[in-house]
């Protein structure tokens, strides 16, 4: 469906969102834009929660027990 659109294509439809939207408006589009592709993006990466301990040499594993050293 998108494929038959050209660069002819992408600047009338520039056009028409810059007369209806007016200059004035478009910087906080765009902000509002980007806000929601940053929140968008963040939402699908998945993101790993688990934390691993990585002192080992404190004499205790992750419990508090104490592990001996060899």
């Amino acid at each position: 469906m998108l494929s038959n659109l050209t660069g002819w294509h992408f600047l009338i439809i520039l056009v028409v969102i810059l007369l209806l939207f007016g200059a004035p408006k478009l910087p906080g589009l765009a902000r509002s834009l980007g806000q929601s592709m940053k929140i968008f993006k963040s939402e699908i990466t998945p993101e790993s929660t688990e934390e691993t301990p990585t002192d080992s040499s404190s004499g205790t594993d992750s419990s508090g027990t104490p592990n001996p050293k060899v």
